[in-house]
């Protein structure tokens, strides 16, 4: 079968994978096979383990005992229950694939090739349908994020180390390039080099504002050509000059498609060049932990704090080498650089963490911070410029940090996720050093404030106790602490755990529900709860 033939397109990492941070798990399922040869029928029994844990959930004849197993959760996400081998047959077969791609049976191989190929385009794992899987140590390092436990039916998922999330896709993206054996465009460059000159560029431009490039102006980066920022920030710089910072869609879509792709890009739509294009553009830079918002999350600019990363970032990989077989792209990309995958997030100081709270309380109203924690409890998505590129329990960690300053501004709060230069939360805390998610203080009393957006039975195994080891941390640096314990929902297993760890260890942890917790800040003067 011929090639297709190359051209020019806009920068669309991948439509399977909306979601950057659903790699992990995906990744997770495939490490036990790791070494195996990729038969037709080993791809279908990878795909069922994905669908009997949740991470890839046909839509046909489902039937309502799926249905409450899967509920709570969405898709791309693993479920609080997993589906047993019949239920994982039934939805196979009842689901047959009408799809190909090139080296792989039609059908289910085929979807799986569709799910799995942009962890191949990034160097995580190398498969072709009758060769061996095989994982790169990033891969593996990435497919390490997770810890999951079955016990029943249920399912017990636990993040063990977020940071992993952040040094694999720096890592990846650092040296990704838009010209690579796997994609087959004309497009020659690295999107993220290209991004961190372009801004650099603009920010040297006295002219303006320094706060980096707008979302307005990024379908610009995404169809770019070539890796030439001078030639992008010229245009960029002309498109200012006409329009200010408030160019039309139709301003933009007539410089991508007429002119940039030189009309040989017929079928769009505004809104994907707008917005859809510059959405999955952003969460995924923003996972290298190298990207800040500015202006409210209207522009895009570099996180001061990894200037050192960002200097060595351009300085190692500026200049390329360009691969035309797949192989050896994929050694390329897999090939470990210890000065990305083995830093160590900055740490932010309390006065930072004040000074950065009082920054963003001023920003968002106690009636918008309320709203928003509101929407995480219904598990929908924020449609806030910056809120909209955390994940759930990121966003729970960074408004509950946000709602204590506010409603108790006398309160030190100290959040222990890492964060950017303007004090927006790049991942959760996650556990590191015994630490907790929240700690305060009210004189020398110490409030551990323990958030999740896990419930069921993962919240009882998971959550509750590691607040015992938390807490006895914690007693380093302050008085008899407590802790408030804050989820969408409090699991009544959760409640007797936390009963027996007051009644064996006198440790008082209080249950609230996300907005049980609104409340009782909205009612009291104080976090801290006299034993």
């Amino acid at each position: 079968m011929a090639k297709r033939k190359l051209e020019y397109k806009p920068l669309l990492f991948t439509t399977t994978v909306r979601n950057p941070s659903r790699v992990k798990g995906l990744l997770y399922i495939l490490k036990k096979y790791n070494g195996q040869l990729l038969t037709n029928a080993l791809s279908i029994e990878i795909m069922g383990e994905l669908i009997k844990h949740g991470l890839y959930r046909p839509t046909k004849e489902v039937t309502q005992e799926i249905k409450d197993k899967l509920s709570g959760t969405r898709s791309g996400e693993f479920s609080n229950k997993i589906l047993t081998n019949k239920e994982v047959q039934h939805l196979l077969v009842a689901n047959p694939q009408h799809h190909k791609e090139a080296g792989f049976d039609s059908g289910w191989a085929s979807r799986f090739a569709t799910v799995f190929d942009f962890t191949k385009e990034l160097g995580f794992v190398y498969f072709w349908q009758n060769e061996k899987i095989i994982f790169s140590k990033i891969g593996l390092k990435l497919a390490s994020v997770y810890k999951v436990d079955i016990e029943d039916e249920f399912l017990i998922v636990s993040e063990e180390h977020p940071e992993f999330e952040q040094q694999a896709f720096l890592h990846s993206f650092s040296k990704y390039q838009r010209k690579n054996p796997f994609v087959r465009v004309l497009n020659d460059n690295i999107p993220l080099i290209l991004l961190i000159e372009t801004i650099q560029k603009l920010n040297n431009d006295k002219k303006f504002n320094g706060a980096g490039i707008s979302k307005l102006e990024l379908p610009l980066l995404i169809f770019w050509k070539n890796n030439s920022s001078q030639e992008l920030y010229e245009r960029i710089v002309k498109l200012r000059e006409d329009y200010s910072y408030q160019p039309s869609w139709e301003v933009i879509t007539d410089i991508c498609v007429n002119e940039i792709m030189s009309n040989d890009f017929k079928e769009f739509k505004p809104k994907s060049i707008m917005t859809e294009y510059p959405d999955e553009f952003i969460r995924k830079m923003r996972l290298t932990g190298l990207i800040s918002f500015r202006g409210g999350g209207r522009f895009i600019d570099i996180n001061k704090k990894e200037s050192s990363t960002i200097n060595y970032i351009l300085k190692t990989y500026s200049k390329y080498s360009q691969y035309t077989e797949e192989k050896d792209y994929f050694e390329y990309m897999s090939k470990v650089d210890e000065n990305l995958i083995s830093f160590e997030s900055k740490k932010t100081t309390t006065s930072e963490n004040n000074k950065y709270l009082e920054k963003w309380v001023k920003h968002f109203s106690w009636n918008t911070i309320k709203d928003e924690l509101e929407i995480l409890t219904k598990k929908k998505l924020s449609k806030d410029d910056i809120l909209r590129y955390l994940t759930n329990p990121t966003r729970l960690e960074f408004l509950t940090a946000l709602a204590i300053k506010s409603k108790m501004p006398k309160t030190t709060v100290m959040p222990n996720y890492p964060c950017d230069d303007e004090g927006i939360p790049t991942s959760t805390a996650g556990g590191q050093g015994n630490q907790g998610d929240i700690e305060c203080l009210e004189g020398k009393n110490g409030i551990l404030v323990e958030v999740t957006m896990s419930e069921g039975r993962t919240q009882t195994m998971m959550e509750i106790w590691p607040i015992t080891r938390h807490i006895e941390e914690f007693q380093k640096k302050s008085r008899n602490p407590i802790c408030h314990f804050i989820a969408p929902s409090i699991f009544r297993d959760s409640e007797r755990q936390i009963k027996f760890v007051k009644q064996e260890d006198n440790i008082l942890i209080v249950p609230n529900t996300i907005n049980s917790f609104v409340e009782y800040l909205e009612n009291n003067k104080k976090l801290y709860i006299e034993q």
